[in-house]
């Protein structure tokens, strides 16, 4: 008569899974085997509906944040793209030796920040021309190069990541017509064989 209820206490649970146990055996050895099968097939269900809940809140979790470090680089580029014109004009006081003093001091404050915020400048001479991230606004030939070359950056380009912010301006060379000898012979073989 001095039982305690189930579950007061913490040390209990061996107490409840007896109780669950010998309930379950006793309602096999009364139930069929049918209504046995149909238990678990009923629990091999609600096993797989917990799995798929489970997976999808999975990628629930993986796409808001995704799309949280979407919108966070989409912000930071909208702010950091304002201020490239300032990193132009800070750049061509530098070209005329006009970062001194306090200015000087300010502008690598400046430079320092965005370069935290994941700016970098690309757009080096001498680099093959690659018409993703450079945009040509000058052409010439030249026997120098072997390939489309940018021979003069006209303006530095920007990028955050993989993301192109800016595409870098430049001069771009290609080689002079007829000097390639890689591939010409035979190309010429051919137009001579069909003028004949």
């Amino acid at each position: 008569m001095t039982e305690k209820p189930q579950g007061d206490q913490p040390g209990d649970d061996s107490a409840a899974e007896e109780a669950v146990l010998k309930a379950a055996e006793e309602a096999v050895s009364g139930a069929g085997a049918d209504e046995l099968a149909a238990a678990k097939r009923e629990a091999g269900e609600r096993t797989a509906d917990l799995q798929r809940l489970q997976a999808e809140y999975q990628n629930y979790r993986k796409r808001v944040e995704r799309d949280r470090a979407t919108v966070r680089e989409i912000a930071v580029s909208n702010i950091v793209e304002s201020l490239i014109p300032v990193l132009d004009d800070i750049g061509r006081a530098r070209e005329h030796g006009e970062v001194t003093g306090g200015f000087k001091s300010v502008a690598e404050s400046l430079e320092t920040v965005v370069a935290k915020l994941g700016l970098q400048q690309f757009g080096k001479e001498g680099e093959p021309f690659d018409p993703t991230i450079h945009e040509a606004l000058m052409h010439s030939y030249s026997s120098d190069v072997t390939e489309d070359t940018c021979v003069q950056i006209l303006q530095p380009g920007y990028r955050i990541g993989e993301r192109i912010i800016r595409p870098a301006m430049v001069a771009v060379a290609e080689p002079q017509p007829g000097t390639q000898t890689t591939g010409e012979p035979d190309g010429d073989k051919a137009d001579g064989s069909s003028d004949s």
